[in-house]
């Protein structure tokens, strides 16, 4: 079985298109995520070219907490556009994906370190 460090650093992507309706809601499931675990974590908002406030929301985020960073793309490119960028500049020992619209529950991704810790290199949620 693979070594694994006990405290490994996470980063979270988050793309993000127009969601200023689920943004508070999803910013307080991240921050209670993030206080619960022991080892650092980071978490990547990528503004997919948003026509709402959804940039504003994300560029107060993190003016406010240094966990959360921030990459705005120039226009709508896509989903999984926003999932590269943010793949291209994340940090960590682990990355998660998570989708802004909370239909993945960000608690989840505690399940998902366990699974990494049992030996798996990748794994996801369905």
């Amino acid at each position: 079985m693979k070594t694994r460090k006990p405290d490994p650093t996470l980063c979270i992507v988050v793309p993000c298109f127009n969601e200023e309706a689920v943004l508070p809601r999803l910013f307080e499931r991240l921050i209670n995520l993030s206080n619960s675990m022991s080892s650092p974590v980071r978490i990547l908002l990528v503004d997919d070219g948003s026509s709402d406030s959804t940039p504003g929301f994300i560029e107060k985020m993190c003016e406010k907490d240094d966990r959360f960073a921030c990459v705005r793309l120039s226009r709508n490119f896509g989903h999984q556009v926003a999932v590269t960028a943010g793949l291209e500049v994340s940090e960590g020992d682990l990355v998660a994906v998570l989708d802004a619209d909370l239909q993945d529950p960000p608690e989840e991704i505690l399940r998902m370190i366990e699974k990494w810790r049992e030996g798996y290199d990748v794994v996801f949620g369905v």
